[in-house]
């Protein structure tokens, strides 16, 4: 029975608190209204097209009134902004492998090396596509329903919000009680002069304020939306930029050396990389010549060997017929040109080779560019003469040698040899040499850094053993049987590498960042807040003041904002004395002030005190 009896009770509670909730958003109205722009959840019947009336009109009209309101449904569902954040929260989840997992469109080496050292997950992932990610079908599903579900849910409430800046703050409700925050007192001021100076009070706080009836209505922290849609609006322009930029983008790499120049022309590259949408018309018309890369390293100490100047000096020139003009381009300053920049990304050796065939003719004489292979520029690569060299019986051959270079030469006496400091230091150049066919012929590419002796024959010395030697410059390495020799020179010169690069719509994507960050702030820290000041004229010829706040949230910055409005205004409008009890002894002094003290708080229009905002619980508990 006393379990029957306590279910009873708890279900009488809860009608009572729903009937009170209905009773108070009906009594707010307006008021409560509109204190955002979220888009309102519908319930979803069950089926949208109701019944169906008997033969084929009947089924045709209850189809289209279905599909019709099953796409209603999805849109809805589409452009919720649960949805939006389910979107964002994949569309980072994808862009995981994109990081992890080598690219086809960063470095096809990697990914060819990856497919094969793992023999099973190389087809899977292939299939997935998680060798392409920013540009496979499910990331840029993703990507597109994102876009769309921000415009959708952006659009309307951009214009709903529109509205509500061209309307009026809604008037007051009725009981004003009902209000998360709340005070009243008594005045002898008329109440067109207390809504008169309420009006002015409000406007001067930055409320947009009028007059409503026997209140006034006023509304400020329209900022809070402002944000809230920049926010939104500024992830869809980041979303337009980064995708026109990976539409448009080109990326190309170029290794010059000192003296040597460059044309922004797709030939010229090393190596291209660029967007879908991409066209060789939108390439910047430029060109620029390394005159001198300038390196300088630190000697002693923890960081010796880290450069401290690390510069390219260039003459450049924009279109054909462009003034040359010099500067320098440093590994965080590129040389920026049209829409285009050129960074300098890395930096190496070349160090100057002659060759000579038997008859002692030139047949190759120039600086040969190396690959670094460590932070003291130890550089490995292949010197290559493809044509002009004929051997000591006049047959028409091809030289190949491996080279290995040294800018401070370190383990003499040691069997190897390495380089302890990036700076030209020591020198040493050593060589070993093969002749045949290099294989460049067979229309095959391959790579001018490595040397294919498939088809190549070593050079023997006296031992019969492979022909190699270490070179100081100007020192020359004789060929056996009168077959040439190969002097390195003294002049070593330099080379600088750069990556030129265009990713159009950058700027954009940047400011809308930035947007987003501001937008984002203002959404979490302005409140948007109503306040309304009512003044009657009370049974007894008195003027009641009421005021009230509502925010969006519950916070206690609407009671405590209520409170200075309220003290600033019972300034103009002070207190009322007390009207005396006719059933109670006046025994009250002559002297003695019958103003409330001004720290007395009340909700009561009976009591004439200095008003202070408190919460509905609060003015329950006092009731």
């Amino acid at each position: 029975m006393s379990t029957t009896r306590n279910t009873d009770v708890r279900t009488e509670e809860e009608n009572e608190e729903n009937d009170t909730a209905a009773r108070d958003a009906s009594e707010l109205g307006a008021a409560g209204a509109q204190l955002s722009t979220a888009p309102v959840e519908k319930a979803v019947p069950g089926s949208f097209g109701g019944s169906r009336a008997p033969g084929a009109a009947g089924w045709l009209a209850w189809t289209g009134r279905e599909t019709v309101g099953w796409a209603r449904w999805f849109w809805r569902q589409l452009t919720s902004m649960r949805v939006a954040l389910i979107l964002l929260f994949l569309l980072s989840l994808g862009a995981i492998p994109g990081s992890l997992i080598p690219q086809s469109g960063t470095d096809e080496t990697k990914v060819a090396d990856f497919q094969q050292r793992h023999t099973t997950l190389g087809p899977i992932y292939e299939k997935l596509g998680l060798f392409h990610v920013y540009s496979s079908v499910w990331f840029s599903a993703i990507y597109i329903l994102l876009f769309i579900s921000l415009v959708g849910c952006i659009v309307p409430r951009t214009w709903q919000f529109v509205g509500q800046l061209r309307g009026r703050p809604p008037g007051a409700p009725k009981r004003l009680t009902r209000l998360p925050a709340y005070t009243t007192w008594r005045t002898e001021a008329e109440p067109e002069q207390v809504r008169a100076a309420a009006l002015t009070l409000l406007k001067k706080r930055r409320f947009r304020a009028h007059a409503a009836g026997d209140a006034v209505a006023a509304e400020k922290g329209y900022f809070r939306e402002v944000g809230n849609l920049a926010f939104h609006l500024a992830l869809i322009v980041m979303l337009i930029a980064f995708a026109w930029g990976q539409l448009f983008k080109s990326e190309g790499n170029k290794l010059i050396v000192e003296g040597d120049g460059f044309a922004n022309t797709l030939t010229q590259y090393d190596d291209f990389k660029s967007g879908n949408l991409f066209s060789t018309d939108d390439l910047d018309p430029f060109s620029f010549t390394l005159d001198k890369f300038i390196g300088t390293y630190e000697k002693t100490g923890p960081n010796r060997g880290t450069p401290r100047v690390y510069k390219a000096e260039v003459t450049y020139r924009e279109g054909a017929d462009g003034k040359e003009q010099k500067t320098s381009v440093e590994v965080n300053d590129p040389l920026a040109i049209g829409g285009s920049k050129v960074h300098l990304v890395s930096h190496g050796y070349a160090p100057v080779v002659t060759i000579r065939d038997g008859k002692g003719d030139v047949v190759l004489s120039q600086p040969v560019a190396l690959l670094p292979l460590d932070s003291n520029a130890t550089s490995s690569g292949a010197i290559k003469v493809l044509d002009g060299y004929r051997n000591a019986k006049g047959e028409k051959e091809q030289l190949g040698f491996n080279a290995f270079f040294v800018p401070t030469f370190a383990g003499a006496g040691q069997g190897q040899m390495l380089s302890q400091f990036p700076a030209l230091d020591f020198p040493v150049l050593a060589l070993s040499a093969y002749h045949g066919d290099l294989g460049v012929d067979s229309g095959l590419p391959q790579s001018v850094y490595q040397l294919d002796k498939t088809n190549m024959k070593e050079f023997k010395d006296s031992k019969g053993n492979l022909l190699k030697q270490r070179l100081l410059p100007g020192e020359t390495m004789k060929l056996p049987n009168g077959a040439g020799s190969i002097t390195f020179e003294k002049d070593i010169k330099e080379w600088a590498g750069f990556q030129v690069t265009r990713q159009p719509a950058s700027g954009w994507a940047l400011g809308g960042a930035f947007t987003a960050i501001f937008g984002l702030a203002a959404s979490l820290f302005v409140q948007r807040r109503r306040v309304w000041v009512r003044a009657t004229t009370g049974p007894d010829g008195v003027t009641v003041v009421e005021m009230a706040g509502l925010g969006r949230s519950e916070s206690v910055k609407v009671p405590e904002e209520l409170g200075n409005l309220a003290s600033l205004l019972y300034d103009v409008a002070p207190g009322a004395p007390d009207a005396p009890d006719p059933h109670t002894d006046s025994g009250t002094d002559p002297g003695t002030d019958t103003k409330a003290s001004p720290t007395s708080t009340s909700t009561s229009t009976s009591t004439p005190s200095e008003p202070h905002a408190v919460s509905a619980a609060e003015g329950a508990d006092k009731k």
